[in-house]
């Protein structure tokens, strides 16, 4: 298959000794850790920024539920504005180099 590069951000998980005993075992994945602290390198931050404004801001959640409630509407929403995504990649200064995946 085609090489696979990994770009992670420092999530415990990403560094587990069995992912990366998986990872170590194939040649065909890279993988590269971004700084411990770098929300300016990671657009899912920007995601998140989004949320906050929209969706948290000013709200008095009642209980968990309603706040997982409005966080999922409010993703539903961003995941079909590319626009939106588009930009929160922009704003890192990084940029796609394959092509997005066409919805069928």
């Amino acid at each position: 298959g085609a090489p696979i590069v990994l770009i992670w951000d420092n999530l415990n998980v990403h560094k587990d000794a069995r992912l990366r005993a998986f990872v170590d075992s194939h040649d065909w994945i890279t993988t590269h850790y971004l700084p411990p602290y770098a929300p300016d390198l990671n657009p899912v931050e920007g995601i998140w920024s989004l949320l906050r404004r929209r969706c948290q801001a000013n709200t008095a959640f009642t209980d968990p539920d309603h706040l997982l409630a409005a966080l999922r509407r409010r993703l539903r929403q961003i995941q079909y504005r590319s626009d939106i995504i588009d930009s929160c990649l922009t704003a890192t200064g990084l940029s796609l180099t394959t092509p997005r995946r066409q919805s069928q």
